[in-house]
């Protein structure tokens, strides 16, 4: 089930008649409040955002939603700007899309977002394998098709962080508490100079990546698999 909190109705109606045709079950709200009173009532699987909501903004409502629920939530809103994102994403957002969307991809979101929770909600991963990489996070062993692949302790952590949570965007700030922890002196200079390494450890092309992928101003995502 899908929770749709928009206000606007023309946007409400469209993306629940396209979902719809997708096979997925949709519920919709018109603001803030009565979201909250229906993710409460209906526990869905997935809750998509709109920020410009009439009574609250939307980042209080997933601030709101954060304070007692991991349901994987994607922001849907015409604010395009790289703060705008970032700060959806750190506040605890899974997914931002801007407007205009197309159907299509609003569903491969939602798909991708499905599957993280379910991954998050296991009981652990001893070893994750994508494409032919593989992380044992027991041995602290990466291989590439068979061959084992020697990263540093940063490079492994930044890899592993990635991995734990591919297919979700991870902002520059998420990924730096993650690694170096929450008072970490490494800009994102640093960031991107040990993400390099990685990827040429990898033989992964930035310009055709195979597992990490770029998103400007952001962050990075690691590939669903």
């Amino acid at each position: 089930m899908i929770l749709v909190i928009e206000d606007e109705r023309d946007v409400r109606r469209l993306i629940q008649r396209s979902l719809e045709a997708l096979g997925h079950e949709v519920i919709d709200a018109e603001n803030g409040k009565t979201g909250l009173e229906a993710l409460v009532r209906q526990k869905p699987d997935v809750v998509i955002l709109d920020l410009g909501l009439p009574d609250r903004d939307g980042m209080a409502v997933l601030a709101a939603i954060r304070e007692w629920s991991e349901v994987p939530v994607i922001v849907l809103s015409a604010r395009d700007g790289e703060s705008d994102k970032v700060a959806a994403l750190e506040a605890g957002a899974d997914d931002y899309l801007t407007k205009p969307f197309s159907a299509a991809e609003l569903s491969v979101r939602i798909k991708v977002a499905l599957r993280h929770a379910a991954r998050a909600v296991s009981t652990g991963e001893p070893v994750i394998t994508v494409e032919g990489l593989s992380v044992d996070l027991a041995a602290r062993r990466v291989t590439l098709e068979g061959q084992e692949i020697h990263l540093t302790p940063i490079e492994y952590k930044l890899l592993t962080a990635l991995m734990r949570h591919r297919g979700k965007v991870l902002t520059h700030g998420q990924i730096m508490k993650e690694v170096w922890g929450r008072h970490s002196n490494d800009g994102n200079q640093g960031l991107r100079i040990h993400m390099q390494h990685v990827r040429e450890k990898l033989g992964d092309d930035p310009l055709s990546p195979r597992f990490i992928f770029t998103e400007p101003g952001i962050g990075y995502r690691f590939r669903m698999g």
